[in-house]
């Protein structure tokens, strides 16, 4: 049964700041936490509840589990409840990024190329994971199946965003005319502390800041960095492991940053606690220092959390809609052949350069897909595997 008294911000934060240290795995595994944390251990949401917040946190663009931490504290204590999950579980992720991105480039030129390939291969392991899970539960017919394909053509054939956002449009448009068979989704009501005149006006604020997001207004250092964040933390679905593409455009592809340091960003990415969209601390640190690493990971999860809470008060009578349930379903399959064609360019072509690394990436992933082993123990083998060559060779 739910608790009738409401939370402090306090409890929230602490609540979510435990997770923050805790929650390895991903954004799939945090779901398992947040339901074991918010729905058996502490009652604060039923069931259903839980299932319709992570249906629209699923389904907006953002950061999926991060939106589901900030709708849990939204609707337990309002918007100081919401402003107290997000600090308390993206910090821990954070901090230890920053630090991590301080402390690379003092290490020995030898070691340091070490890590970082090691790193790499942490990458190919883990997308490699998050492929074939997402291919599992995502792609269950035929239709799924080729619009995950052609997902895949179009993202090796275009070298820009705009084949990423046209991957999700065609998505969409084919889930709504080819998945007849599925049933339209449902929802019972939810209590959300939104009025809808502030819905609306966060609406209005995301739509704004995407607008200029994407003319690039001004162009000094800090608004091109506050740009380029919003818009990958505005235009990627699916959250986790797919905002890589978009960040390798915005900052590598750029040459804000140099794909060595992208690659070992990622891959220390996958060894911390809490949300992957943490990975923005450490690339803002290595373009121009701490203020820029705060400002990278305000700018990437401001966008999802404007969106939902102006999107919670309408999800209700969205859900209703006939053709909402194959909409989704569509993007959700287009999503799996983005991530495919990522996994190939430019993860595997940039780290799997000798038959070593085929076997140490290969052994990572048989580590997380059949031992179900933390992430953690995979970044340290393939770290020292890589160590011990480079001193070898």
């Amino acid at each position: 049964m739910q608790q009738a008294k409401p939370a402090s911000f306090m409890e929230v934060f602490m609540v979510f700041l435990r997770l923050g240290f805790t929650s390895f795995g991903g954004p799939a595994a945090h779901v398992g936490y947040f339901r074991r944390t918010f729905v058996e251990q502490r009652q604060w949401l039923n069931e259903s509840q839980f299932a319709q917040l992570l249906a629209i946190s699923q389904f907006l663009p953002g950061p999926a589990s991060s939106q589901l931490g900030f709708a849990i504290g939204l609707q337990r204590a309002g918007w100081l409840g919401a402003l107290g999950a997000f600090v308390g579980f993206t910090a821990p992720s954070v901090v230890l990024l920053i630090a991590f991105a301080a402390w690379l480039p003092t290490i020995d030129a030898t070691w340091s190329s070490g890590i970082i390939h090691g790193l790499k291969l942490v990458a190919v392991a883990v997308v490699l994971h998050g492929v074939l899970g997402m291919a599992r539960s995502l792609l269950p017919d035929m239709q799924r199946k080729l619009i995950a394909l052609l997902g895949i053509a179009i993202m090796l054939l275009s070298s820009s965003s705009l084949g990423q956002m046209g991957v999700i449009i065609m998505g969409a448009i084919l889930g709504s005319l080819w998945l007849t068979q599925m049933p339209s989704n449902t929802a019972s009501a939810l209590q959300i502390p939104v009025a809808l005149g502030v819905a609306k006006i966060l609406l209005v604020l995301f739509a704004v800041a995407l607008t200029l997001a994407l003319m690039v207004v001004g162009n000094s250092d800090i608004q091109i960095l506050l740009a380029n964040y919003y818009r990958s933390g505005a235009l990627v679905f699916g959250g986790g492991h797919v905002v890589l593409p978009l960040l390798d455009q915005t900052v590598v592809a750029t040459g804000m940053v140099n794909h060595a340091e992208f690659m070992a960003g990622y891959g220390a990415a996958q060894a911390v606690p809490g949300p992957m969209f943490s990975l923005a601390a450490f690339l803002g640190y290595v373009q121009g220092g701490l203020g820029y690493a705060l400002l990278a990971v305000l700018a990437i999860f401001v966008p999802g959390f404007l969106l939902l809470g102006g999107m919670l008060p309408f999800w209700h009578k969205f859900t209703q809609q006939q053709w909402a349930g194959r909409m989704v379903a569509g993007v959700n399959a287009s999503v799996v052949g983005l991530l495919a064609a990522t996994l190939y360019q430019p993860i595997a072509t940039s780290a799997l350069l000798a038959p070593l690394d085929w076997l140490v990436a290969a052994i990572g992933f048989a580590l997380l897909q059949w031992l179900r082993v933390n992430p953690l123990w995979v970044v340290i083998l393939s770290v020292t595997v890589n160590l011990v060559l480079v001193h070898l060779v």
